[in-house]
């Protein structure tokens, strides 16, 4: 074991599970920001573990998660977005209500 794959050891083990706790149990803004957090520490393993191995070729990895990551995002945004609209009644134009 290198200091490459150690400082990747020590990102997954220290603030993944911190933000998969918080994409599970927290509130709407909470669990927004651990997905959006997520992705962005991962992806930095995903730049750690190239060097770790010599293998240049899995940066694309990182790349393509740096690209997708915000898409992903939008979509639990919209998600919980959904939810919240769907909670209140339906405006009735025949009552006014």
């Amino acid at each position: 074991m290198n200091a490459w794959t150690a400082a990747a050891l020590v990102l997954l083990a220290v603030p993944v599970p911190a933000y998969l706790w918080v994409v599970s149990r927290g509130t709407a803004i909470r669990r927004l920001a651990g997905a959006a957090l997520l992705p962005t520490t991962v992806g930095a393993v995903f730049l750690l573990l190239p060097q770790a191995y010599d293998r240049p070729a899995y940066q694309d990895l990182a790349l393509m998660l740096a690209v997708l990551a915000p898409a992903g995002t939008l979509v639990f945004t919209r998600f919980v977005a959904g939810r919240r609209h769907e909670t209140r009644p339906a405006h009735d134009s025949r009552t006014g209500t």
